[in-house]
């Protein structure tokens, strides 16, 4: 297990997103690991000065098992990689989602890596009739498979964010599900910070259950249960 301070190695896959900023920030403050690597397609503007070496392997997903070097020798591996079908149509948007997820796992499995840290979404079901909610569920059964000693899956709903590019539908819910979040927390948004840390706290805070599903409201108390720097 990790802690503060740590010695060991974890990667994160979809940096670049929201959630995935957010927890490279998280891994910079709580610093469980003393390497992190960042997996994705592109070079990012990295966090400096944490005393953690971050590296960055840029990877072409499309021909993913090329790359296979870059998923060996990590403890624990974070997965936060995914698009929109708006932006990828709905082709590109299972391909990413779950193909390229479901991918990384094996390789990451192979490199030796020992527990995978999915984040998935509320209501993910493989028998959804929403391609959302099942492609969701497909990837979640599709790790499970690959047989990591920890498998840790978190389903947040709405998540609370600043987008780099603006969504003026979902600006619109995030603000009505953030007044809603003052009478109800817990129950239909969660906030990506509260994601980033709930993710670090699984790996601090192990269930001892080999396959961890973690529901919005889990991932709200494990969220704020996380310690911090100093305590």
């Amino acid at each position: 297990m990790a802690a503060p301070g740590g010695s060991g190695s974890c990667f994160v896959l979809g940096a670049s997103g929201a959630t995935g900023r957010a927890l490279l920030r998280e891994l910079c403050t709580q610093r469980p690991f003393s390497r992190v690597t960042v997996i994705g397609r592109r070079q990012l503007s990295l966090p400096e000065g944490s005393g953690v070496a971050v590296e960055q392997a840029v990877v072409d997903f499309e021909r993913l098992g090329e790359h296979a070097d870059a998923f060996r020798g990590h403890d624990v591996g974070f997965c936060c990689l995914g698009t929109t079908r708006s932006k990828a149509g709905a082709d590109g948007f299972v391909r990413v989602d779950r193909d390229y997820v479901a991918r990384a796992a094996e390789l990451a499995r192979a490199g030796g890596c020992k527990h995978f840290v999915l984040q998935s979404s509320q209501g993910a079901n493989e028998r959804s009739s929403f391609l959302y909610l099942r492609v969701k569920g497909e990837v979640e059964k599709l790790v499970e498979a690959v047989g990591f000693d920890r498998c840790t899956i978190l389903r947040p709903a709405v998540l609370l964010c600043t987008r780099q590019e603006f969504r003026p539908a979902e600006w619109i819910s995030q603000r009505v599900l953030g007044f809603s979040a003052r009478f109800f927390p817990t129950a239909f948004s969660v906030p990506v910070e509260t994601v980033a840390r709930a993710m670090v706290a699984s790996v601090l805070q192990p269930s001892g259950e080999k396959v961890e599903v973690l529901e919005n409201k889990a991932i709200h108390q494990l969220g704020k249960a996380v310690p911090q720097p100093g305590t």
